[in-house]
């Protein structure tokens, strides 16, 4: 096992938080611990310091300060929204569309609502991941009054055409929700350029802390509260407010500013490079999903003949972070509902492999990752075929 840093490729999965991040919030647990609902002093600053969170927050989406409910992560607000939405419009339809290789937050919640007597309809992505806007206008009725379609997939990386969508929403009368949780770091997001009514966000994506999330809900829409108990965050989620967090959060959208109008080309160009030399070196490797209109910065491989979940252990032993694209579920490995979404041949799903780049990846760490993966994938195919 190598005993030096590791090649953390899994920024899909999480980033660090900037070491500016973690300064904004310090203050916020030595000094401003108030709760932001006192009407005393102690209360008041960090009121004013979640105030200017929600502000900066906003405005990098192009939305209005009082359109943002902050929540523990972008779970949550992806519960808020499907279900929220739901309940609130069930006396006018409930009848509700997804795709189906939403993130399991989207995936369950529309689950449970088939459990309260709603019907779902599950567009599939198809073998390049994209939902063809012309399924999601066959699929509407008269009674569909929710739309939910992430803007970019967390496994393949694939973008949605969101405007699109919106307006085959919009003309019948139904509601548009987009998790954008991974595509916040790479991009400049407008709620009124994508014609969303919803949008679901999280800090720990950008650089930012873990348990904080938001939602922006286009005035006019109504929801109903998963939690009942308190006046905060406009009635939408209840509960004290973690400020620290938000305005951990705050600090990561502004240092954004720095390398956002950059970072797309030059993580594109690191990962297209790596893809091909993968793809020279390893026989049998694959891509998944398309190669255009994507995120800049994953890059899911299919290995033929690969066990994924031995690779990950075996590049992790050789000091290499990256994830399956399957999930152990009952002592069996199956290829995840992303990857068998795409309908890959077996022996192709089931070793299929994400790795994510990130702001701080370097050449030398990809070029490391080529040196030693071909022999791993050769390893792993011979110990199969015995």
């Amino acid at each position: 096992m190598r005993n030096d840093t590791p090649i953390y490729l899994d920024y899909a999965a999480t980033t660090p938080p900037a070491p500016e991040v973690i300064d904004a919030m310090l203050p916020m647990y030595a000094e401003h611990w108030g709760n932001p609902s006192s009407a005393h002093r102690r209360g008041r600053t960090p009121r004013a310091m979640i105030d200017e969170a929600r502000d900066r927050i906003a405005q990098w989406i192009g939305a209005a300060p009082a359109d943002i409910a902050f929540t523990s992560g972008g779970t949550e607000a992806d519960n808020i929204a499907v279900i929220g939405y739901a309940r609130a419009k069930a006396d006018r339809g409930r009848h509700i569309i997804i795709c189906d290789i939403e993130h399991h937050a989207v995936l369950d919640s529309a689950r449970y609502l088939e459990t309260q007597g709603f019907e779902v309809t599950r567009v599939p992505a198809g073998r390049e991941g994209v939902v063809s806007p012309d399924a999601v206008e066959s699929a509407m009725r008269d009674d569909t009054i929710l739309v939910s379609i992430m803007l970019a997939n967390n496994e393949i990386g694939t973008l949605q055409s969101m405007a699109e969508i919106a307006n085959i929403a919009h003309e019948r009368n139904a509601v548009l929700h987009t998790d954008a949780v991974q595509a916040l770091g790479w991009t400049r997001l407008s709620v009124d350029e994508l014609g969303v009514d919803m949008m679901s966000l999280s800090a720990h994506k950008v650089h930012g802390p873990k348990g904080v999330g938001a939602l922006y809900v286009r005035p006019g829409v109504m929801i109903e509260p998963l939690v009942h108990g308190g006046g905060q965050e406009y009635g939408r989620r209840v509960g004290t407010e973690n400020g620290a967090g938000i305005v951990g959060f705050a600090k990561a959208i502004e240092l954004l500013e720095r390398d956002i109008d950059t970072a797309w080309t030059r993580t594109a160009a690191m990962r297209d490079a790596f893809e091909s030399r993968v793809m020279e070196t390893v026989p049998d490797t694959h891509r998944n999903g398309r190669s255009d209109m994507r995120l800049p910065f994953i890059s899911s491989l299919a290995f033929a003949g690969v066990d994924a979940a031995a690779l990950v252990i075996n590049l992790d032993l050789e000091g290499i972070c990256v994830s399956a694209g399957s999930a152990c579920t009952s002592g069996a490995v199956e290829p995840s509902h992303v990857i068998a979404a795409l309908g890959l041949p077996p022996e192709i799903a089931m070793g299929s492999i994400r790795f994510s780049l990130g702001r701080q990846t370097t050449q030398e760490e990809l070029d490391r990752v080529i040196e030693i993966l071909p022999a791993l994938v050769e390893r792993n195919r011979s110990n199969r075929s015995k």
